[in-house]
């Protein structure tokens, strides 16, 4: 028992008295999610610059650049004659499209000749196309239908009547999550999602490689070594208890930026421990197998990476070929995502999210029972190359403790490890 209290007390110590591990565990995920939440805090891109040419200059023509105008989706630029290099000036003015209107549009139009209106889209930026491409259907389709309308009641129709003539169905688009499109609901929470992953990963990279480089589980674990299960949970201890502090800041900075709560507050928490289990243990897998602390963050960053990416959470799975849907099916961040859309972003069913959740298990008994195997062969090799005895174990501990005592009544930090 007082060997456990020196193996915690050291473990916290380790832990508080790293800079770079305290800065990359709390002040990274402090910043992005600050710096993630004011980028897309309006959550709707609004005034996308899009570039629109009269050439008709008639009321007709006027009355679409006025309905071009008092849309706040897009930022009319107002051209007389078009540019000679319209590729240019479209990437100078970074507009997403460019609107055309043709010349006699208006006695075209009158004389049933169906004249058109050409639209180039700028798709170098997809998200600001598909915004902008939506707002000048929408607009065009607008003035479409009221032309025609108009044209019926010159001929005597009823308003009514000219309506079911030119519409003779109507179709009803109900939105069903995410009902105002905003793209801070959307991103933000993933984004979280992906920087726990990331610092929890490169947090368990240095514990145990730092560990065998520097010999300490002769001086520190004489007598536990035995006891891998126990080792590993004293190493993880630190991460799982400082991970809920980031979650606690994410749900504080989720109120701020009026990101929907989940629906069944206890199942996120549960699906959240999991995953951050299963990520500590894919950290203590790496950290083991590989006996270089600067290699095993390496190693780890190329898996996490690209795990957004793959994930399947803006891309869909099965759009990806198969060895990538193998990859990103043993990356902790994959199931999560899926569970926090249903659970933040859709509002679904707690059942829902039950597949996720044993995925995560699944996941997190894996890298367990194979970090486990990994420390027992790791430790077992190292105490053969020190030849100790259970006699030499305790009489090392002794000193340790021996030690750390004179230092602490000197009013000494006892020297890291």
């Amino acid at each position: 028992m007082k060997q456990l209290r020196y193996l915690l007390k050291r473990e916290f110590r380790l832990f508080f008295t790293n800079k770079t591990m305290l800065s990359v565990f709390f002040m990274a995920p402090a910043f992005y999610a600050l710096l993630i939440g004011f980028t897309y805090k309006k959550g709707k891109v609004e005034n996308i610059p899009v570039i629109l040419i009269n050439h008709d200059k008639t009321p007709l023509s006027d009355q679409v650049t006025q309905m071009f105008e008092d849309n706040h989706t897009i930022k009319v630029l107002n051209y007389i004659d078009e540019p000679a290099p319209l590729k240019d000036e479209v990437i100078k003015t970074e507009a997403a499209a460019v609107v055309i209107i043709p010349e006699r549009f208006e006695a075209l139009m009158l004389q049933k000749k169906y004249p058109e209106i050409t639209v180039y889209v700028n798709t170098s930026n997809v998200l600001t196309a598909n915004f902008a491409t939506k707002a000048i259907q929408q607009i065009l389709g607008t003035f479409s239908a009221g032309a025609e309308i108009k044209a019926l009641q010159k001929k005597g129709m009823n308003v009514e009547i000219a309506k079911t003539q030119y519409e003779p169905f109507k179709a009803n688009y109900i939105t069903l999550f995410n009902t105002t499109s905003n793209y801070l609901i959307f991103m933000w929470p993933a984004m979280m999602a992906v920087v726990l992953q990331q610092v929890i990963l490169m947090a368990m990279a240095v514990t145990f490689a730092e560990e065998f480089k520097r010999d300490s589980f002769k001086r520190d674990f004489a007598g536990k070594h035995k006891y891998a299960v126990l080792v590993m949970a004293i190493k993880c201890l630190p991460v799982w208890i400082f991970a809920n502090f980031n979650i606690l800041f994410f749900y504080l900075c989720s109120l701020y930026f009026k990101i929907p709560s989940p629906v069944n507050v206890p199942n996120f928490f549960l699906l959240t421990a999991i995953f951050v289990v299963a990520s500590t243990n894919l950290g203590v897998l790496f950290s083991i197998l590989v006996p270089d602390a600067l290699k095993a963050t390496q190693y780890l960053m190329v898996i996490a990476s690209p795990a957004f990416i793959v994930s399947g959470f803006t891309w869909p799975t099965s759009a990806m070929p198969q060895f990538v849907q193998y990859f990103n099916s043993i990356i902790p961040l994959t199931p999560y995502l899926e569970a926090l859309k249903i659970m933040v972003v859709e509002r679904g069913s707690d059942y829902l999210t039950q597949k996720y959740f044993f995925h995560l298990l699944i996941l997190a008994l894996v890298y367990f029972v194979l970090g486990w195997i990994a420390l027992k062969i790791k430790i077992n090799s190292l105490y053969k190359k020190y030849q100790l005895s259970e006699d030499d174990e305790s009489d090392d501990f002794d000193e340790i403790t021996a030690s750390e005592n004179n230092l602490n009544e000197n009013g000494s930090t006892p020297q890291e490890i």
